[in-house]
């Protein structure tokens, strides 16, 4: 895999590796991250993903989970919408807001955006905090938008961040 390698605070983000997937696949399939990103389809790649460029988020040398981002190319319309999740391990220790902060520096220094977004479960109070510690802010509500992995009908939160060109 190919990408730069993003340094943070307590992170290290870098290009994914074949050896990754299964750490990927259980935190992932956890409870406490499952239940905000709903089931994990089956043969999902947590490998190269041509619809989004990602890391593995590494804390002190251990793969604690994976940040992706995908681009609108359209000069329009330009901007690059965020995902992350973090092992149950590694959830309340400050890593996701580093992880974002890290991400979003690469995405506005050096990718050239001005404007971010992404979305968070309606109630996950705790990925909602996470984001705006790092300027995003919410914007609306999407409702009925994803099934949980119970099959239920979930609403959005919607996130962005903008920096002024």
């Amino acid at each position: 895999m190919s990408g730069p390698v993003l340094r943070g605070e307590r992170v290290l983000l870098r290009p994914l590796e074949p050896g990754d997937e299964p750490i990927l696949r259980a935190a992932r399939e956890d409870p406490s991250v499952a239940d905000w990103w709903g089931a994990v389809e089956e043969g999902f790649p947590f490998t190269d993903f041509p619809a989004a460029t990602r890391f593995a988020i590494v804390v002190d040398g251990e793969v604690a989970g994976l940040v992706q981002y995908a681009e609108e190319p359209d000069p329009d319309s330009r901007h690059a919408e965020i995902d992350v999740f973090l092992g149950p391990g590694h959830q309340g220790a400050g890593h996701g807001p580093d992880a974002m902060a890290t991400l979003s520096r690469h995405l506005l220094e050096d990718r050239g955006h001005h404007r971010l977004t992404l979305s968070a479960a309606v109630g996950n109070d705790r990925a909602i905090r996470s984001y705006e510690k790092v300027g995003f802010r919410a914007v609306g509500v999407t409702e009925a938008s994803w099934r949980d992995r119970h099959g239920t009908w979930r609403d959005e939160v919607l996130m962005e961040r903008v920096v002024r060109p």
